[in-house]
């Protein structure tokens, strides 16, 4: 069966999967399953609904919502009624809605639940193409969206043959969804997809890994971003059952509940499950304590295709016997294969988690690319640490510039930047190729190596090159560091901004018997400072003398995309970190001493 639309995978439904659990969502906590049949069902009705409230092929919806079944049942209801939908993160600064929403100018917006109605619903008034917003939730005042459904119930005799017209008329090429990018600077950027950008990405990445029809898996990520929605596609292309989670705290349970076999994540989602394992560990006492670490260490020092020797695999039978078993057991017992992507995976975390059983596949893409460009491929066996792989199948192309930077040609790339032809010529050049602004080699002349972003690198005073997000996610590496931000453009030398682990802080403060009021007073004791320093002290050991950090500062807020100091995809918003920390950061270099000043 030909696939060259995303609604097409509705006849994969009617025609290969019967499922019952197609999709699966927590409502009023108790698992509801939706079968293959009823997803169908749902789509149709969400298409007559919306042709009967008067939209037509080209308008657009928007959805602002978690992650749900419903979502999907309004993706695909409007994917064929020829409707671009337009997914919005439901964690974004009120002038960021306000500039999509107009930007954008849908015609109908979905939301979840009674917050966000009370924050949207007073822009939308104020938004001209606007007819009605719904909710998923029941709202008290609010429209919901089972009354699109009843409408298309009822309509479903009137707009049958229309919806068959329409369905067909639309072709691979066509403008199906308006991403905003997330955006580190200024407001994000419209980038509009066709529907064989996505279909072939997702086609592309089915040939990676062999799990398929009974296998399930946990969502949590954003279904709003590409990485998780694409991922969603391909999980209904292989007829993986999807189950979202209730929200980012219940996924520990959740995981136990549904015992998925494939999931995917962030590297810093995968570290805070490994600082909790760690500091399970640090609990222990005795033997138990040094058969853990002992195991651990073991972990850390893993290589692919059993290189480590026969000695070594012997070994890591008893430490999975006696520890990594249980990490299974935490997460469902199932779990065979994790994918990260949206940021450098640390190696070292890839080679425990390998010890431990699980596939850790490390890919790489952009929305503007659909979003897979590179990803360790398990089904051929093409996998290497540290890498993000090989470049997909499917007629993607990548080629490194003279500068270093990426470049990346394939049906995955975008159409362009939506009403932003100039933008768009700045990335897309004549002959297809997009510059995807990030540094990297291919190692081996396969493996895809990314290093930094190309406007991020800095010089120092000295004319000397900075990759600081290189760094950065070395410093992350430290139990004690959440997150930082290395400085230093035309400076003499580099320093870093960090906002440490708290929860981690506290309970080692708790450890050491030092009493604090608040993060406030916490990152200004000596003790603290000089622990933090003594991590960067051993990164700097593993950094040419340029790159080392000379100077840091500690911050006491705990930086997150809520608060505006991330993107919703975890990357540092670095215009908005030297707005909030303009006087630290001159700080930084005007003061000549202080226990945090390594200059000397």
């Amino acid at each position: 069966m030909e696939i060259t639309r995303t609604f097409d995978l509705l006849n994969l439904y009617r025609e290969k999967y019967r499922m019952e659990d197609a999709l699966a969502g927590k409502e009023k906590g108790v698992w509801v399953r939706y079968s293959s049949d009823q997803y169908v069902a749902y789509a149709n009705h969400v298409s007559y609904g919306l042709l009967a409230l008067g939209l037509k092929k080209g308008d657009k919806v928007c959805t602002i919502s978690n992650n749900r079944p419903q979502w999907n049942f309004i993706d695909m209801g409007v994917a064929q009624a020829g409707i671009i939908h337009v997914p919005v993160y439901p964690t974004i600064s009120m002038e960021e809605y306000a500039y999509i929403l107009k930007d954008s100018e849908p015609s109908v917006i979905f939301l979840s639940d009674k917050t966000l109605y009370d924050k949207i619903k007073p822009i939308a008034d104020t938004v001209e193409s606007v007819r009605e917003v719904y909710t998923f939730n029941e709202v008290e005042g609010a429209k919901n969206w089972s009354e699109v459904v009843e409408l298309g119930k009822k309509s479903a005799d009137k707009f049958k043959e229309e919806l068959e017209k329409i369905k067909d008329s639309i072709k691979p090429e066509d403008f199906f969804t308006l991403l905003y990018t997330s955006g580190t600077t200024g407001f994000p950027k419209g980038v509009q997809l066709c529907q064989n950008n996505v279909v072939s990405n997702f086609k592309a990445t089915a040939e990676v890994h062999p799990l398929g029809h009974g296998d399930k898996t946990l969502s949590f990520l954003p279904i709003s971003h590409i990485y998780e929605r694409m991922v969603n596609y391909h999980f209904q292309y292989l007829g993986i059952a999807i189950y979202y989670a209730e929200n980012m705290g219940t996924i520990g349970d959740n995981m136990k509940e549904i015992k998925p076999e494939i999931f995917l994540t962030v590297p810093r989602l995968l570290e805070r499950v490994y600082d909790r394992i760690i500091g399970k560990g640090k609990d222990l006492t005795g033997i138990k304590k040094r058969i853990f670490f002992w195991a651990v260490n073991l972990g850390l020092r893993f290589e692919l295709n059993r290189k480590n020797g026969w000695f070594y695999h012997q070994k890591l039978k008893i430490a999975d016997k006696l520890i990594f078993s249980k990490w299974r057991e935490a997460l469902g017992g199932n779990v065979k294969i994790i994918v990260s992507g949206s940021a450098a995976l640390q190696p070292r975390l890839a080679r425990v988690f390998w010890a431990a059983g699980f596939a850790v596949l490390e890919g790489y893409g952009l929305t503007e690319t659909s979003p897979v460009i590179a990803v360790n491929n398990l089904n051929t066996n093409e996998i290497m640490l540290g890498t993000v792989g090989p470049v997909i199948g499917g007629g993607v192309e990548v080629k490194i510039a003279a500068d270093g930077e990426i470049l990346c040609k394939g049906p995955n790339v975008m159409m362009g930047y939506y009403k932003q032809p100039e933008l768009t010529r700045e990335v897309l050049t004549e002959d297809g190729w997009f510059h995807t602004g990030d540094i990297g080699e291919l190692i081996d002349g396969k493996f895809l190596k990314i290093t930094d972003r190309k406007k991020e690198m800095f010089k120092l005073s000295s004319g000397k090159y900075i990759a600081p997000q290189l760094i950065e996610n070395k410093l992350k590496e430290s139990f004690f560091i959440e997150q930082a931000m290395v400085v230093g453009e035309n400076e003499k030398f580099a320093s870093a901004l960090i906002s440490p682990n708290f929860p981690f802080l506290h309970e080692w403060a708790s450890r050491h018997n030092i009493k604090f009021r608040d993060n406030q007073e916490l990152i200004c004791l000596k003790e603290v400072q000089d622990r933090i320093q003594q991590e960067v002290q051993e990164l700097n050991k593993d950094l040419s003398e340029h790159e080392r950090i000379k100077r840091i500062r500690l911050v006491k807020e705990e930086w997150s995309s809520e608060t505006g100091e991330l993107s919703p995809t975890a990357k540092l918003k670095r215009h908005k970190l030297y707005e909030t920390y303009d006087s630290l950061l001159a700080e930084i270099y005007s003061v000549g001493k202080g226990t945090t000043d390594f200059s000397e």
